[in-house]
Formats: structure tokens, sequence, C-alpha cells
């Protein structure tokens, strides 16, 4: 790759802090020139490096305190690092703050003129997008009132629209679109969608798992300053959900009797294990574990219970997969998630969204096993599968019908992940031995289609 494919090089790249914990330390320090160390040094990054390349996508996650938004300063020019080399090729148009740069006491229009020429635009390249930065804000009559007494959707849709429309090579935004509502949001990832196909490189920093995943390519994972995990942005996710959960260690077997429902207790026949040409060969897949368990096999199927890889609209496919436990684990929850060409998760389900069976212990040495079968109804096309298993606690599993998602997330711990750990296609279903598409879009949503007619009125 030559250097000039390159958007952002970051190599090294350290920031330190010196913390006092009483002001006329700081005094001090300046005094004795070094002589004595009245400070504390807090390092908000720490030989942090990594490449972007012009046209791509890349996320920065990690927890509040992570050192996200120091990246960004610095990438951007308004912090000064400690160490390391920063080398950026192209303008910037970055989204740090929400209304950063803006006078709240200017009006939208005033401040579009102000922002522009902040940004390093002319006058006549501002006049000639204005029209085209209003309309994309679509804020009506309040351009021309003060930014003051603009909503903070308001605030953000002005913003974005004038980082948006400075022609910048690089385009880095900090949380900025999670104000807006979805119609704002759709708009905005389409406009960015148009910039980095014309080459630019985009910077995303989210909370939100999904969007790094759906929206970037690669992503680098920050925790405490440090560079925990940089990759592709479904793998940087699970590594971020991995980290901050408790370190991996043993759960407590139940002194009394298990009060999981014995109805619930099932074990899959052996007669029903698929044959060994099913399983796909994972020794060189990668795991995401925090060490309680590894996945050690995964087989798919058709109905039959023969290997299958290519199936037609409606069918269904069969899953398998089995993590052998190196420790006990409270109640197992296995999952599945099925990812397009294009990386979007068109379908993720797992035992807690369902009426699976669940064993009321395992220990060290046994195994779990999961069986999953998914009716086909996704559009023709390839597709890549991932598998995991996470578990909670059996007062959890008991109450999962009085508590809400959110509730559920948080006690929820993930031992182990398989991304890609298989590949499928689905082509087109067949009607009368015809070619027949089910559907447009990613999935055939259940519904039915009344048609009928209104004779013409007579006169």
């Amino acid at each position: 790759m030559s250097a000039s494919d390159i958007a952002i090089k970051v190599e090294n790249l350290s920031k330190c802090y010196q913390i006092y914990d009483r002001p006329q330390d700081r005094l001090l320090q300046m005094l004795v020139r070094g002589r004595k160390q009245y400070y504390r040094e807090f390092w908000a990054l720490k030989d942090v490096s990594f490449e972007i390349k012009k046209g791509e996508t890349f996320g920065i996650i990690g927890r509040n305190g992570s050192g996200k938004s120091t990246l960004l300063q610095i990438l951007a020019g308004t912090l000064s690092q400690t160490s390391g080399e920063v080398k950026v090729n192209g303008r910037i148009a970055a989204l740090l703050e929400l209304g950063s740069g803006f006078n709240p006491e200017f009006t939208g229009k005033e401040n579009v003129l102000l922002n522009g020429r902040i940004l390093g635009l002319s006058p006549k390249e501002i006049e000639s997008r204005y029209d085209q930065i209003v309309e994309f804000a679509d804020i009506g009559e309040f351009i021309n009132q003060p930014v003051k007494t603009y909503s903070s959707g308001m605030f953000v849709r002005l913003a974005f629209a004038v980082q948006a429309h400075i022609d910048a090579s690089i385009v880095i935004i900090d949380e900025a679109l999670a104000v807006g509502d979805i119609f704002f949001r759709q708009k905005c990832y389409a406009r960015l969608e148009q910039l980095r196909n014309s080459g630019a490189a985009i910077l995303l920093v989210s909370h939100a798992m999904p969007e790094v995943e759906q929206f970037c390519k690669q992503a680098i994972l920050l925790d405490h300053g440090m560079q925990r995990f940089i990759g592709s942005s479904s793998e940087a996710a699970k590594h971020y959900y991995l980290l901050h959960q408790p370190q991996a260690r043993g759960v407590s077997k139940p002194a009394a009797e298990s009060t999981v429902s014995q109805a619930s207790v099932v074990s899959i026949p052996i007669t029903e294990r698929p044959s060994l040409e099913a399983f796909i060969d994972i020794s060189n897949k990668a795991q995401v574990t925090n060490g309680q368990a590894r996945c050690i096999g995964v087989a798919l199927c058709n109905i039959a219970g023969e290997p299958c890889k290519s199936f037609r609209q409606g069918d269904t496919a069969v899953f398998y997969y089995e993590f052998e436990l190196a420790e006990y684990i409270g109640i197992p929850i296995c999952g599945l998630t099925i990812i397009n060409d294009k990386g979007v998760i068109v379908h993720g389900k797992n035992s807690w969204q369902s009426e699976a069976n669940v064993l009321a212990s395992y220990g060290d040495g046994s195994k779990v096993v999961c069986r999953q079968e998914i009716s086909l109804d996704i559009a023709p096309s390839e597709y890549t599968f991932q598998v995991g298993l996470a578990y909670v606690s059996e007062d959890c599993w008991n109450n999962r019908k009085t508590i809400s998602h959110e509730e559920e997330a948080s006690k929820v711990t993930r031992v182990c992940h398989v991304p890609q750990v298989g590949l499928f296609s689905v082509r087109t279903s067949l009607r009368d031995g015809i070619n027949f598409l089910m559907h447009h879009g990613v999935a055939n949503l259940q519904g039915k289609i009344t048609i009928s007619t209104v004779p013409k009125p007579s006169n």
C-alpha cells in the first residue's frame, strides 16, 4: 500500500496529563524545575498505533474514559500529544461536540458563514454551498433565528450539514448522530456513504455496537488509554462486550437443589448429532473467549439432517454447535447470528429469546450442545454465520419473563464467540419448477395482501 492511499497514520501515540492534588503544587512544580515531582501522571493514551485508508470507515469504541475523545481531538488538531506521531493526509471535518464552533448568539445563517470560514472555506465556496447546507439541515425558518433557541436535534442538524458539505477527505464524528431522529440519521448515513464512495475516510465513535458493526469495516477498542484490539468491527464489538464484564471465574455451584423447572431439562439425543461430514473445520477459526469454555464443533444441515451449504428461500437450515466447559457456569444461553455479504446482521436469536429447554447446571468437562432450526426467509445471497455462548444465574433465568431487555443484557456473562464460523448461500425458491423470488429486501416479513375493486359509480 502506497503512502498516498493512507488517510491517517498513527504511530505509538501517547497523551499524559499531570494531576495535581492541590493548586499550590502546580506553582511548586514550576519553581523546582523538575528536581521534584508534585504531580501524578495520568495516561489518557498509551502507545496507540493504526492506519486508516482512504475510502474506509473506521470505528473507535470503548467505555467512557477509555481515551476515545482524546484520540479524536489529537487527530483533529485541537490537542497536542505527549509522544508519538500522527500523519494526516487531507482536510478534516470534525464533529466532536454538539455545536462546537457555533456562537449561540448568532443566527443559524451567521453560524454557517462563520463555521465555514473556520473550516477553511472561502466566502465564495460558502455561498455556493449555502443552499445545499440549509436544505440538508431542514430546520426551516429557524435558520434566521439565534441558535441558542434551537433544540439539540436542530443544533446537530445544522452542525452536521456544515461539516458534510466542506469536501473533507477525513470526517470525524463523535457520538453526534445519536441526537437526531431516525429520518435525519438515515440522511446522514446516506451522505457519509457518498463521501466514502468519493474516497473520504470516516471515523465514527459510538457506544452503539450494532451501528459500528454495520457501518464500519475496521475498528479499534480502547481501554484505559490502551489499545486492546484492532481488526474487523464485528470482532471488535465482541471483544468490547467481553472486556467489560467480570473476569473469567467459576460460578459457585448451588448448594441446594436447582430451582430450574425439571420440565425444561433436556439433552439432545445422540441420534440427532449430525454426521461427521456436516461438521465445519474450526481448528483455525478465531475464538473470542473469557476462558470458561471453547467451541469444539459446528455443523450445518438441511431439515433431513444431510450436510448442506446451499438452500432455497424458505428452506429450513439446522445449525448444530457445541462448547466444552473449563469450569462450572450458570444457565447457558446459546445464540446464532446471520450476516449478509454487505455486513448487515439479517437475523440473530438466542435461547433466552425462545422457548428453548435448558439444563440446570453445567460443570467442568461437560458440554453445552445446541441445535437451532431457522427458516431461511431471506434474500438470495451468500451469508456467514457466527455462534456464541453466554450464561445467567438461575435466579435471573427463573425470572426471565419479568426482566426487560436492558436488565437482561446487564446480567449476561459472555463466555465464547466464534465469528464467521461458516458460510452458506440462499437461492430463489421454486414454484412449479420455475425460479420464484418470494420477496424484495433482506427478509420476508409475514403478512397478508387483500385486493378489491370498487366499480365505477353509475350516473
